[in-house]
């Protein structure tokens, strides 16, 4: 990306289709709910393949994959210790974006709670009534 683009894309607006791209892209490294569970846990302490594998329930090698991916796109960094490598946080600005969607889905969820119980209000006070 270029300098121009780079300082374009501190917003969305006016991006060219290059750096929409690009943005896409990360957000498709974010769609993976696997990908999620290592960058949360990854959020408390570095840890080696192996670690998060048996956290998350799945073999060495598909959370390798997992984990090239989010490199290739910056969220992740390896280090390499005798023969383990230990994966840590590249980009903290990631947790950022990710508290921010959280937040958005908790209040759709209680948005959605309030509208379920008025809609049993009403039921439980004629009940109540006869």
């Amino acid at each position: 990306m270029k300098p121009d683009q780079l300082q374009a894309c501190m917003s969305m607006d006016g991006l060219p289709n290059e750096a929409l791209v690009q943005v896409a892209a990360y957000f498709q490294v974010l769609s993976e709910p696997t990908r999620l569970q290592i960058l949360n846990l990854l959020r408390v302490q570095e840890r080696s393949v192996g670690e998060l594998a048996q956290l998350c329930g799945f073999s060495s090698a598909n959370i390798s994959r997992h984990l090239a991916m989010l490199a290739q796109h910056g969220l992740v960094a390896r280090e390499t210790r005798g023969n383990s490598a230990y994966f840590s946080i590249a980009d903290p600005a990631v947790y950022a974006l990710c508290d921010l969607v959280c937040g958005n889905i908790a209040r759709q969820f209680d948005r959605a709670a309030g509208q379920r119980a008025a809609f049993g209000a009403p039921a439980a006070r004629a009940g109540k009534v006869g």
